[in-house]
């Protein structure tokens, strides 16, 4: 009698302590299914922070470490570019240092340039390539009269070698860029964009002469 009380005590205790095991068991393994889940959890949340970081830093314009120096205004009233400008090809947006940009760091694709008339504003490192081939940009804001801008666009049309776009973030109505060269015209009748254009399309400004206004970008 008592030999069997001891036995069925004894196997009691071995189900008990084979039934501890198990729990403890469970436990690693659910600690440890914890742990992982908690590291991929952070590794996630530190991916998600790096991508954010950099999708941000891809979104910012870069700036010219290349472009240096300042305008100086002749007697003629074209300003000059003093200094260094940029001829680097990059894949983002620029900080240039004036509006419109005169050169600098650029886009490798250019804006087509064979008498191109666009309606909406252009990303400026496309145009910028576009003066390291010779070409003259005309730009005009929401102040330029619309029979000045008809008559401008008339004329670059007519001109191989010119571009011309709005671009509301310039000063002036008016304003014709080549490659480290800009002014300010009054209207479509100023006497100086004949003279602008005879110098600076294709001028000896040009880093570039002879490159294509063709095979480009088109908007």
């Amino acid at each position: 009698m008592g030999s069997a009380k001891k036995n069925t005590s004894a196997a009691r205790k071995a189900r008990i302590e084979e039934m501890r095991r198990a729990e403890q068991s469970r436990e690693r393994r659910g600690r440890i299914l914890t742990i992982t889940a908690s590291t991929l959890v952070v590794a996630a949340l530190v991916a998600g922070t790096v991508f954010l970081v950099q999708s941000q830093s891809d979104d910012e314009p870069a700036a010219d470490a290349k472009t240096s120096g300042s305008f100086v205004t002749g007697s003629d009233g074209v300003k000059t570019w003093k200094g260094t400008l940029g001829r680097t090809h990059v894949t983002k947006s620029v900080a240039y240092p004036m509006e419109p940009p005169v050169g600098g760091d650029h886009h490798q694709a250019w804006m087509n340039c064979n008498g191109d008339v666009y309606t909406k504003a252009l990303d400026n490192v496309n145009a910028v390539h576009s003066l390291e081939h010779g070409a003259v940009w005309v730009t005009y804001n929401s102040k330029a009269p619309k029979a000045d801008v008809d008559a401008l666009a008339a004329k670059v049309k007519k001109t191989p070698y010119t571009l011309m776009s709005p671009d509301d973030k310039q000063a002036d109505p008016i304003m014709l860029t080549a490659w480290g060269h800009q002014r300010t015209v009054t209207g479509a009748s100023d006497p100086n964009i004949d003279t602008f254009f005879e110098k600076y399309v294709q001028g000896e400004q040009t880093p570039e002469p002879g490159a294509a206004c063709t095979g480009g970008l088109s908007k």
